[in-house]
């Protein structure tokens, strides 16, 4: 299994939680906003922390592009920050072509920054999962094989039903046909910024077979600039670092680690 913290570079809480519950506890991935008000120390502190995996977590909505916003003005809003309504911009992408070129534009763009920070690039995901619309997808998987990327996330949850989770699905066999390593399934989605440690110790006990990715949130603050109304960042971190879960692991004998770790060979 692979424990990843979205959202790495947002704020100092949410980089101090990731530091804590990987040299503490079971977090073992973390997906850097390169373009986030914390994306430096972020990348301070995992150069300081070799076995954490760190990958890209491509920012397009509710975030602040690469790019001078005068370059990609389809995608953001008057106050130069991505625009937050996800169904407006999925037609922009998929309609007009210019919002498709400044689309590629920015991710290329988010990749160079990330490999600009030297650190090895573990895995990609999405903020908000925003690569399960097609044309995003298609960009990424043509512009991150430049750039080594060898892992992906789908977000598919068991029990899971309904659209989201039918183009999930759809994007997990497309990422494995490309040959990318991409999870059997993601632990978390439904309770996204509520994975405590009730959660966490019930997940453990009921894993199943095949590559299993934990999803979460943790930062040592509820609030900070950008975070999501209602999301229990500090009992998430909680959840990481309880011991109770670090046992788990041990006495179930569960592969655990990166997602360079169980990648296939390149």
């Amino acid at each position: 299994m692979v424990v990843t913290a979205d959202d790495f570079g947002a704020s100092i809480a949410v980089n101090e939680a990731v530091e804590q519950a990987h040299r503490d506890g079971i977090l073992t991935a973390a997906s850097l906003m390169v373009t986030g008000d914390a994306a430096a120390d972020a990348v301070a502190r995992a150069r300081a922390l070799p076995d954490l995996g760190v990958g890209l977590h491509v920012v397009l909505v509710d975030g602040k592009p690469a790019l001078p916003p005068e370059q990609v003005p389809a995608l953001v809003g008057p106050d130069g920050r991505f625009r937050t309504d996800m169904i407006g911009m999925a037609f922009a992408i998929f309609f007009l072509p210019a919002a498709r070129r400044q689309l590629e534009a920015e991710i290329e763009a988010q990749f160079a920054a990330f490999a600009a920070t030297g650190l090895p690039l573990d895995h990609v995901n999405a903020h908000k999962h925003f690569h399960l619309h097609p044309t995003i997808a298609n960009a990424i998987l043509r512009i991150g094989r430049s750039y080594g990327m060898r892992a992906v996330r789908a977000p598919v949850e068991p029990g899971n039903r309904g659209i989201e989770s039918w183009w999930a699905k759809r994007l997990r066999m497309r990422l494995r046909i490309a040959g990318l390593t991409v999870p059997d399934q993601v632990i978390g989605l439904s309770w996204s910024g509520a994975f405590d440690t009730e959660r966490m110790r019930s997940a453990l006990a009921e894993l199943g077979p095949g590559l299993t990715e934990f999803y979460s949130h943790p930062a040592t603050a509820d609030s900070y600039p950008g975070s999501a109304p209602g999301y229990r960042y500090r009992d998430e971190l909680a959840a990481l670092v309880d011991p109770v879960a670090k046992a788990m692991l041990v006495d179930g004998a569960i592969g655990h680690g990166n997602f360079t770790r169980f990648a296939t060979p390149a």
